[in-house]
């Protein structure tokens, strides 16, 4: 007798505009990687499993979507994971369990609150009264109770709002709300698309952020090879977008439409996050302390990370691709910007203190100060080339920016010839003019100050 061939249907929520999740759904899907290591022999001959890809713009419909078991494998940031795997410990039926990470900013960048480009808020305080929205139950909802935890604020203090990445956008370009709070890629999206100005980063809560992939234990306890596939196939699409992170971001602009400017901010080198699927210490303790500020303002009851987190899956893919995840565990080292300035000539020593210039339809070429890259920018304008972007990095902070969209300190120890250093926030560009006799600029100045050596 012929045995029939068993259909069984593999669920996946995943969030195709959330940038840092990418490589754990759209990239994987496009790429055709999981299908390469499903289990096909032993128990699984018989077994044919169609992957039901299902795309969200946030992460608590797909905690739902797990909860009805429409979906076996999901994809959210760090306070939705953690109501996660909440909810399901609060249940009868089967528990969560966190397998692997995605991306993270070990500082909390990423998440942030922006208002119009015109607007005259330039910090959280100034938002007093005032009107903001932001998508209830993200990490970004969570990166604003940390924050109001942090001064002291009670829930009156602004008239929050929840609404999604869609809604809070549409709502700030028509001035009904004051300001929208966001996870990646929003805060650097709105700005880029020219109508935002960020004023707050989740780096200034030094809590680490990320996103992480959960799943049923009754799924993975039945199918643990295909767990190990799903997460072997991760692996490759991580190594894809380092690999070629230029054609990467534009790709990833075809599949998803968010522009390959703002992908490659996040995911490019010294990009604002790091693509790492090991469980660290680290964010188990950021689970647990995310899970302290939810208690306190009384939005979950008992949570325990360490019965949620389940290492063996990732461990086994790291020893089928034959990697090291112990080594890779302990490390916090993404992939950098370097080489040699081609300008002025120098080793990019300090990936943090460069930038990058992308030239339009061409290529992205790494220097190594603001000075240097600003002064490309003026060479490659004097040659009748088109500049697409150009990326420096917060002096404060040490995360990547839109050079158009910074602020700057012209520090004037050498009026012709003053140093170039850029900053998030107007009041930290600021702070450092007045302590270093320099001035605050935007970047047309900072541009025409630019000059080669520096």
């Amino acid at each position: 007798m012929v045995a029939h061939a068993e259909d069984v249907t593999l669920g996946i929520g995943i969030q195709n505009t959330t940038t840092n999740t990418v490589t754990a759904g759209i990239v994987m899907e496009k790429l055709g990687l999981l299908e390469k290591y499903l289990p096909k022999t032993g128990k699984y001959k018989d077994i044919h499993f169609k992957i039901d890809w299902q795309n969200f713009t946030s992460g608590p419909p797909v905690t739902n979507g797990m909860i009805a078991n429409k979906l076996q494998i999901g994809m959210m940031g760090d306070y939705p994971l953690l109501v996660n795997g909440a909810t399901f410990q609060n249940s009868n039926d089967t528990k969560s369990e966190l397998v692997a990470i995605i991306a993270y900013n070990k500082d909390g960048a990423g998440n942030g609150v922006v208002v119009r480009k015109d607007s005259p808020y330039y910090q959280l305080s100034d938002l007093k009264g005032k009107s903001i929205s932001v998508p209830f139950g993200s990490a970004a909802h969570g990166m604003l109770l940390k924050a109001m935890e942090d001064r002291g604020w009670k829930d009156d203090f602004w008239k929050l709002s929840n609404q999604s990445p869609e809604v809070g956008t549409t709502n700030l370009q028509e001035g009904k709300i004051d300001a929208h709070a966001d996870f990646v890629p929003f805060a650097e999206l709105l700005p880029y698309r020219g109508f935002a100005r960020k004023i707050f980063d989740g780096v200034e809560t030094k809590v680490p952020t990320m996103h992480g992939i959960v799943v049923r234990k009754d799924f993975a306890d039945k199918y643990p090879e295909v767990v190990v596939a799903y997460l072997k196939a991760l692996l490759d699409a991580n190594d894809w977008v380092r690999k070629n992170p230029k054609l990467a971001a534009e790709k990833i602009q075809d599949w998803t439409k968010i522009e390959k400017e703002v992908v490659y901010i996040f995911l490019g080198p010294s990009g604002i996050h790091t693509l790492d699927p090991t469980i660290k210490p680290k964010w188990i303790e950021t689970i647990k302390y995310d899970t302290g500020v939810l208690q306190r303002m009384g939005k979950v009851k008992q949570f325990n990370a360490d019965a949620w987190v389940n290492e063996s899956y990732i461990r086994e893919a790291f020893k089928e691709k034959g990697l090291d995840y112990d080594k890779q565990k302990a490390s916090f080292a993404g992939y950098e910007i370097g080489g040699m300035d081609p300008l002025c000539k120098k080793t990019i020593k300090d990936p943090r203190a460069g930038g990058e210039v992308w030239i339009e339809n061409g290529a992205i070429t790494a220097y190594s100060s603001p000075d240097c890259t600003l002064a490309a920018v003026k060479k490659a304008t004097s040659e009748g080339k088109k500049i697409d972007v150009v990326y420096l990095f917060d002096k404060t902070y040490g995360i990547k920016l839109f050079a158009d969209k910074a602020f700057y300190a012209l520090d004037a120890k050498q009026p012709k010839h003053p140093s170039i250093v850029p900053f998030l926030l107007k009041n930290d560009a600021a702070a450092y003019a007045a302590k270093h006799g320099g001035k605050v600029a935007d970047y047309t100045e900072a541009l025409a100050a630019a000059s080669v050596g520096r």
